[in-house]
């Protein structure tokens, strides 16, 4: 919908960088402190691997492809409208109360320099000190939820943080903890 951001940036990354796929968690906290910039209250929840809560509902998206030693980083934030989405609660800046003066240009010249600072961070610092800031964003630790295996089948568990590559961690209900590497996640 019109009065929304989408944008896409490029990176292209060195030998010496983290994993391409945690540039994800780059554009995660990148945003989540442009929202935070923009926003009343602090309800800000990254949701791993791609998404931005507020409220409890997905403002933000992220999305990665990647070519070669090129990866596109897609960033699609609600700004003045939520769209509707079949199966998923939405919200937008607007709805959450931000300043009616906010649009998607001035959201951009907010999250660019944000970014450029987290990618420096991640070339410089390495992975853990974002997946350190990530967490520290994310739901709390014993947040329930729900996935599914790569055949389908359900996977529930409670949030138990990140491993030192970024995957998922869940503590299932016997006590057994696994990681996630991909899949679509709701919180149960």
């Amino acid at each position: 919908p019109e009065g929304n951001l989408y944008c896409s940036t490029l990176v292209t990354c060195r030998h010496t960088d983290p994993a391409p796929s945690s540039l994800s968690f780059v554009a995660a906290l990148a945003v989540h402190k442009t929202i935070s910039a923009h926003l009343p209250h602090d309800d800000i929840v990254l949701k791993w691997p791609n998404d931005i809560l507020v409220s409890g509902n997905k403002i933000c998206g992220i999305l990665l492809e990647r070519s070669g030693d090129a990866v596109v980083i897609g960033i699609g934030v609600n700004i003045a409208v939520a769209p509707q989405v079949e199966g998923r609660t939405v919200t937008s800046l607007y709805q959450e109360g931000a300043d009616r003066k906010v649009d998607a240009a001035m959201f951009l010249e907010t999250l660019a320099p944000i970014f450029a600072n987290m990618l420096t961070d991640w070339r410089q610092s390495g992975l853990a000190a974002i997946l350190t800031a990530w967490q520290d964003c994310a739901h709390r630790l014993g947040t329930r939820l729900i996935t599914t295996d790569e055949k389908g089948g359900r996977i529930e568990g409670e949030y138990a943080g990140l491993s030192d590559d970024g995957a998922l961690r869940l503590r299932k209900a016997n006590g057994t903890l696994i990681a996630i590497h991909a899949g679509d996640v709701h919180v149960g």
